[in-house]
């Protein structure tokens, strides 16, 4: 039987843990075989043949036993055709040709020659070949003038070793690929998390680092002023720098919930900053949405913001956030398509496919729609409009419901400021 490697790396510093399932799957399959040659010996011995012909026999035994060991190995089946061919063509002749002498005393050795054939042919033929195999042991018993119960128990023993035979053998081949699969599937989940991770701090980290950018150019402009808003401005940046790295610590933790009425101030406060008039409606009943739902709509919010800022010269911009109809309902509307314009950002982004999966999640969707600039020069308009099931917060499964529980993060205080109905210009 094929060796295996059960201690295979799955990543750097990983190892699969140690498992006696690769080597038992090994040992039944020829334990099996083993009792079957044992019984066939003893059906010889029974009979009291002579020595030269007993010798005969255990050999011939020996031979057909090693051909099953053979062909029950992993990867058999892909061998080539007429090596498959050849050395079933030789168990063949090993298992009718001892009949003559032994009679239905060496029937079990049919039975091996009907797992071989459904372990080395397709099914079309291997199933057909192993009924027949199963059906010529009537030929002997026949000759032997046996009744019909006996005719019947030596098929139905014949066709019952077969399928033992290609079972623990299958068996043991499909526990060799399970565990030789372990090293990719953890190589797999690695990268799976390592993709969720970038995508997180994408979506969480892009608006909040783009706000502090902005108001940090903004706090440059007026300290040169001796400005009197010098001190909300620092203020707002160090409310924002805390939510940043409260988010990193939810990313680290697991779990992101976000308030979408929060956020919409939090944004309104930033478009104001970067002088984009702001529109800003937020139904009351969001507020009452489950931390799942508001979570994914703050989520597409921020990301929305984010790109308004860096990819859009916008002076305009309408959030509307509402629940219709059991349909919580975020649309960002702004005017800041541009033809000119190029982001002069060296590095792109993701951010709208990441917000189509989330929402694909957890049952929503994403639709994006831009009307270019027109001929006479306007800038055209985007429109963004975020859909999710208005799951209440008690209605949640009960994981998010705990993460929500756990309030602010320590020493982190939230950004300030939202009320139940904003409207702003």
């Amino acid at each position: 039987m094929p060796s295996y490697e059960e201690h295979e790396p799955v990543a750097a510093g990983v190892r699969t843990s140690t498992s006696p399932a690769p080597r038992l799957a090994r040992v039944i399959p020829l334990a099996v075989m083993t009792c079957y040659f044992v019984i066939t010996v003893i059906n010889l011995l029974s009979r009291r043949p002579d020595t030269e012909v007993f010798v005969t026999g255990l050999i011939t035994l020996s031979c057909v036993f090693g051909l099953q060991l053979f062909h029950s190995r992993r990867g058999a089946d892909r061998a080539p055709a007429p090596a498959r061919a050849a050395t079933l063509a030789l168990q063949a002749v090993l298992t009718y040709l001892p009949l003559v002498w032994f009679g239905v005393a060496w029937g079990a050795m049919a039975g091996f020659l009907g797992g071989s054939l459904l372990l080395l042919l397709p099914p079309r033929a291997a199933w057909p070949l192993y009924g027949l195999t199963g059906a010529s042991l009537l030929v002997p018993g026949l000759a032997l003038d046996m009744s019909v119960i006996d005719l019947v128990y030596m098929c139905q023993t014949t066709l019952l070793t077969g399928l033992v035979v290609y079972g623990v053998s299958r068996l043991s081949a499909l526990v060799d690929e399970v565990f030789a699969a372990r090293a990719e599937i953890a190589r797999m989940a690695v990268a799976h998390e390592r993709l969720r991770l970038a995508r997180d701090l994408h979506d969480l980290l892009g608006y909040s680092l783009s706000a502090i950018v902005l108001k940090s150019e903004l706090l440059q402009r007026l300290v040169r002023l001796r400005h009197e808003r010098v001190e909300q401005e620092v203020e707002e940046v160090l409310a924002i720098s805390r939510q940043a790295l409260a988010d990193v610590r939810r990313v680290s933790r697991g779990y992101r919930q976000m308030s979408l009425v929060s956020e919409v101030s939090s944004a309104q406060s930033v478009l104001e900053a970067a002088e984009v008039e702001a529109t800003v409606v937020v139904d009351p009943s969001v507020g009452s949405l489950g931390p799942r739902t508001g979570t994914v709509l703050a989520t597409v919010l921020r990301e929305a913001v984010t790109n308004l800022l860096r990819h859009s010269k916008a002076t305009r911009c309408c959030i509307t956030a509402v629940v219709d109809e059991g349909t919580a309902r975020l649309t960002i509307v702004n005017d800041g398509v541009a033809a000119d314009y190029h982001d002069p950002s060296p590095h792109g982004g993701d951010g709208l496919g990441n917000l189509g999966r989330r929402l694909s999640d957890v049952g929503g969707r994403l639709v994006v729609d831009r009307e270019p600039p027109d001929t006479a020069g306007r800038d055209g308009w985007f429109r963004l409009v975020a859909e999710a099931p208005a799951t209440p917060a008690d209605e949640e499964p009960e994981e998010h419901a705990e993460a929500a529980e756990g309030g602010p993060e320590d020493g982190v205080e939230p950004v300030k400021g939202g009320a139940d109905r904003v409207t702003a210009a």
